[in-house]
């Protein structure tokens, strides 16, 4: 009757074999290390930059624990801060000599101790939140202003465009601030601009007025539309920054929007404040512009003369100098998706461009005007631009597809997709609040947790140990498999553990015993009513199973929705809450009735079980088959 067959043990150990690998991590805590990422988008971290720090370090005579060269960024560990500290700078010295033209961001960080064995399981250590590892935040402001400017900015340049398309003729198109005006001379042609401008430019709500001799008109971005330049910038800010800071490998970066113009950066793990704020800093930005292929041109690019009027000179990604027009045709704005992937003709590695509506229309009236002539892409990155690609304009392109191809390797195209898709900041930010949480004080929180929760599980344990006897034994191994399991699934999920989420972890104890306490009483009650204690130790389990389940489902639903429209702390406490849930129902009901089942279930003369005191009213008559201790 009460007997699992041998599937059903193997899935236990099996469940225990792993939780424990999974688990183990976590015991090893973190080490000091500093990290080498690249500083500009076509700078690669590689086994050359590899052995440069480790020259470097060999001749500051600092022996590293590991070094590991993964995810395009170099990790050094040591044993101590001093290390650790020494070692930023002989680094930072070998790799950066001019601090102005960084080509390698060096900055401090925590790694994982595990042995390597763990690691090639891909066992790993959870990710700890902020409140627990330490790092920095920061509170950053957007400059809406600024975004409205630059979307007033590009809107005049297009009515530029429509008009001179529409052959209505203007005395003069200037922007103030988020105002654009236009005069004309007649107010014949300033209705025809304004039926113009009414047509193809919804976002602009126009007015005229006299302007001396002439007529003005007016246009501005209408609320509408200014609100969702707003959105767009700050949510194209919050794809940039996740690009950016995903350089300096930090595990679990928290970034999310915090009213209508402010931006929250969480670095957990990360010390080394100057150089986060140096990457949230760090932006690109695309252009695209024609080469000049001139004579006065070519001499330059070999500096055997100057750089031709209305050109400048910059570097490709050989270094090999190209001379381009300042004359900007497209920008980053207009590229909305880049791919990697082969040229149809040649199965050459190539990138393949994605444009919106306004960039495929002047990209195809360029190209059409350009055949045979070059076209340079170029990546700004603190105010100095490189030469990603520069190819030959074959035909005309239209359909907002284009193609970049030309003795391209496969690794490089990948790059060069990353490169465009990386976007630039809609807006310019501001940091308007500072923190940073030192180790120590994250160690505390762990600490202060880590004895919450185990102060919590051994009174937990000597209550049910007291009470309910042999059966509250097995409920405590069941809960300390629980736990076990709990920690495992964070692990393996890499979830962000945080002070909320030690609270979640403590709750999970007290909702996982319930379900214990449930049985142990339901098998009571079956001992009360006279059932046989094989029969009590069934019915316990397989009617108790129905109020478990309900209970947990009702549970289960409010930590989902915890966890579909928190945020934040909120949410750190309903990924422990709901992983708890489902963790206590394999320990609490599959797992333990495993136990009681090897206990007992091998017993077939069972006449009583340890489980407390049954208690009967008084004058009741005690049932043949159980006994007081049952």
């Amino acid at each position: 009757m009460n007997r699992y067959p041998l599937w059903k043990y193997a899935i236990i150990v099996i469940a225990l074999v792993v939780g424990s690998l999974y688990t183990l991590p976590n015991f090893f805590g973190e080490a000091p290390a500093v990290q080498v990422s690249a500083a500009k988008s076509s700078v690669k971290v590689d086994l050359a930059v590899q052995e440069r720090v480790q020259a470097a370090l060999a001749a500051a005579n600092l022996a590293p624990d590991v070094v590991t060269l993964d995810n395009g960024s170099l990790k050094v560990r040591f044993d101590s801060t001093d290390k650790q500290l020494k070692a930023k700078d002989a680094i930072q010295h070998a790799l950066v000599p001019d601090a102005n033209d960084a080509s390698y961001v060096v900055a401090l960080n925590l790694l994982a101790r595990s042995p390597a064995w763990l690691t090639s399981l891909n066992a790993a250590p959870m990710y700890l939140g902020l409140d627990l590892r330490g790092g920095v935040h920061f509170m950053l402001q957007v400059d809406m202003p600024a975004a409205l400017t630059k979307k007033a900015e590009s809107l005049a340049g297009d009515i530029r465009t429509g008009l001179r398309e529409k052959n209505v003729r203007h005395s003069g198109i200037s922007r103030n601030n988020q105002t654009i005006e236009i005069r004309f001379r007649d107010m014949e042609t300033l209705e025809a601009a304004q039926r113009v401008i009414q047509d193809q430019f919804l976002d602009l709500q126009t007015t005229s007025a006299p302007d001396g001799a002439d007529v003005k008109l007016t246009a501005v971005i209408n609320p509408v539309a200014a609100k969702r330049v707003q959105e767009q910038a700050i949510k194209q800010n919050i794809t940039t920054l996740h690009n950016r800071i995903n350089e300096l490998g930090v595990a679990e970066p928290v970034i999310q929007q915090q009213g209508t113009d402010r931006i929250v950066v969480q670095l957990p793990g990360v010390q080394d404040t100057a150089k986060a704020k140096d990457i949230l800093g760090r932006t690109a930005t695309l252009e695209i512009r024609m080469v000049d292929d001139s004579a006065e041109a070519r001499s330059a690019e070999f500096g055997n003369g100057p750089v031709p009027f209305g050109t400048e000179r910059f570097m490709d990604r050989n270094g090999q100098a190209v001379i381009v027009k300042k004359q900007v045709i497209l920008t980053g704005e207009n590229l909305t998706d880049a791919q990697p992937g082969f040229d149809t003709q040649n199965q050459e590695a190539a990138v393949h461009l994605t444009l919106d509506a306004k960039g495929a229309r002047i990209f195809k009236d360029v190209t059409r005007e350009s055949v045979g002539k070059r076209m340079a892409i170029l990546l700004f990155e603190k105010g100095k631009g490189e030469v990603v690609t520069a190819p030959v304009i074959r035909s005309e392109i239209g359909g907002g597809r284009v193609q970049i191809s030309g003795r391209m390797s496969t690794v490089e195209a990948n790059d060069t997709a990353l490169l465009l898709r990386a976007g630039s900041l809609a807006a310019p930010m501001e940091i308007i609040e500072e923190r940073t949480i030192g180790p120590s004080l994250g160690a505390e929180n762990i600490a202060k947790g880590f004895n919450s929760v185990t102060w919590g599980f051994l009174v937990i344990v000597a209550f049910m140990c007291i009470y309910y006897m042999v059966f509250g034994v097995f409920s405590s191994i069941a809960l300390g498999v629980n736990l076990l399991l709990l920690v495992a699934v964070l692990s393996m999920l890499q979830a962000t553990l945080t002070l909320p989420g030690m609270a979640a972890m403590a709750l999970a104890l007290g909702m996982a015993i319930d379900s214990n306490v449930l049985i142990n009483e339901r098998v009571r009650e079956e001992l009360r009513l006279g059932a046989s204690p094989q029969a009590a130790i069934h019915a316990g389990y397989d009617r108790a199973w129905a109020t478990i389940l309900d209970s947990n489902i009702t549970t289960l639903i409010a930590g989902v929705a915890l966890l579909a429209f928190g945020s934040g702390p909120v949410r750190g406490f309903a990924v422990v809450h709901c992983l708890g849930i489902l963790t206590s129902m394999f320990s609490a009901v599959f797992f333990s009735r495993g136990l009681v089942n090897l206990w007992y279930g091998r017993q077939k003369k069972l006449k009583s079980v340890s489980i407390g005191t049954v208690w009967r009213p008084e004058g009741a008559a005690v049932p043949a088959t159980t006994d007081d201790k049952a």
